[in-house]
C-alpha cells in the first residue's frame, strides 16, 4: 500500500471517552449507563493474542486502516440523503453519538473525569504504555526521547513511574525542555546545535556508550536509526512510536544488527492491552500517581474544533480537549 485510503465522506476523531447509550445483541460486558473509553485497538480477550502476554495485536479483529466495521464491513452511518458516511480507525468520536464494536471500547472507573479519561484512548497511553508494557523500563536505567510532543512526554511520564533515573529529551524546540521537566525530563538535546556530530553521537558521549531505551516518537525513519545507534550495545532497546509515511524504509547494516545485538521494535498503542491495561492506568490516576492533568492545555466546545487545530499546527498545545455540546 502506497497511500493511506482517502475515504469521504465520514466522521473523524478517534480519542474519546463516551457513556453507553444502548448495547446490540450479544454484548454482555457493558451496559447502559456505564462510562467507556473507545479504542482504535482491538481487544477481543478470546484470540490467541489477545490472551497472550506476549502480543496486544488481536488476531480475530486485526487493526487495519478501515473505513469500515470490523464484523461485515459496512458502515452504522447514512446521511439524511442515505448516503453512506465512513467510520475512521472504528471509533468516529466526533459526533454526539457513534457506533463502536465492542471489542473496540474498554470499561473505566465512572470517577475519572471524561476530560482527562479521554486521554487514555490512544496517544498518552502509547507513550506510557511503550515505557511501562513494551520496554518494561527498570529502575535506575537511562532512557532517550526522540520527539518532545504529547506522546514523547507521555514516554517520559511512563520512564518517570518507572523509576528511571535519566530521561533525555531530544527535539527541534528548546522550549520542549521546561515543558519536559514537569513529566520526569532530566536533559535536553536540541538536534540542530549538534555541530558536525550526528545526534546519536552526542547521545553515546553523554551516556559513555549508549542509552538502555530510546523511543523514536517522531515518525522520520532517520530518526529511528539514530535511536537504534545510540542504544547500548548488547542490550538497548529501540521502540518505534512514531507514524512514517507507508513507503518508507529503514536502512541497517546487517553486520551491526548482528554484532551489536540491540532490540528494534514497534509498538502499536504502547504495548498496552486495552481492557485490562487502561483501567489501571485510570486507577494509577485516581490514585494520584499517574499525571494526566499536565497534558491538556485547552478545552474547547466541538463548534471551535478549528481552534484546537490551529493550537496544534502552531505549537501551543499539548493536549486540546473537545466537548461536545450538551
Amino acid at each position: 500500500m502506497k497511500e493511506f485510503p482517502g475515504c469521504f465522506p465520514r466522521i473523524m476523531g478517534h480519542e474519546a471517552f463516551g457513556v453507553v447509550e444502548s448495547v446490540g445483541e450479544d454484548v454482555e460486558e457493558l451496559k447502559e449507563g456505564d462510562s467507556v473509553v473507545p479504542i482504535f485497538l482491538s481487544d477481543c480477550m478470546d484470540c490467541v493474542d489477545c490472551k497472550s502476554k506476549k502480543s496486544n495485536l488481536c488476531s480475530k479483529f486485526p487493526f487495519e486502516i478501515s473505513p469500515l466495521m470490523h464484523r461485515d464491513d459496512t458502515s452504522r452511518f447514512t446521511t439524511a440523503e442515505g448516503e453512506t458516511l465512513h467510520h475512521f480507525l472504528y471509533i468516529s468520536s466526533f459526533s454526539e453519538y457513534t457506533v463502536v464494536d465492542v471489542v473496540n471500547v474498554t470499561k473505566v472507573d465512572p470517577e475519572i473525569p471524561p476530560n482527562r479519561a479521554c486521554l487514555l484512548s490512544c496517544g498518552i497511553s502509547t507513550g506510557i504504555g511503550a515505557a511501562w508494557k513494551k520496554a518494561s523500563v527498570e529502575p535506575g536505567s537511562t532512557v532517550v526521547i526522540f520527539g518532545l510532543g504529547a506522546i514523547g512526554l507521555a514516554v517520559a511520564e511512563g520512564a518517570r513511574l518507572c523509576g528511571a533515573t535519566r530521561i533525555i529529551g531530544v527535539d527541534i524546540n528548546s522550549d520542549k525542555f521546561e515543558i519536559g521537566k514537569q513529566f520526569g525530563v532530566t536533559e535536553f538535546v536540541n538536534s540542530r546545535s549538534c555541530g558536525d556530530k550526528p545526534v546519536s553521537q552526542v547521545i553515546i558521549e553523554m551516556t559513555n556508550g549508549g542509552a538502555d531505551y530510546c523511543f523514536e516518537c517522531v515518525g522520520v525513519g532517520t530518526l529511528v536509526q539514530e535511536a537504534f545507534a545510540c542504544c547500548r550495545k548488547g542490550w538497548g532497546k529501540t521502540i518505534v512510536l512514531g507514524v512514517d509515511k507507508p513507503e518508507s524504509q529503514l536502512n541497517f547494516n546487517s553486520l551491526e544488527v548482528l554484532m551489536s545485538g540491540k532490540t528494534l521494535t514497534g509498538a502499536l498503542f504502547g504495548g498496552l492491552k486495552p481492557k485490562s491495561d487502561v483501567p489501571i492506568l485510570v486507577k494509577r490516576y485516581l490514585d494520584k500517581e499517574l499525571q494526566l492533568d499536565k497534558f491538556v492545555t485547552h478545552e474547547v466546545s466541538f463548534e471551535d474544533i478549528n481552534k484546537a487545530f490551529d493550537l496544534l499546527l502552531q505549537g501551543k498545545s499539548l493536549r486540546c480537549v473537545i466537548w461536545m455540546d450538551k
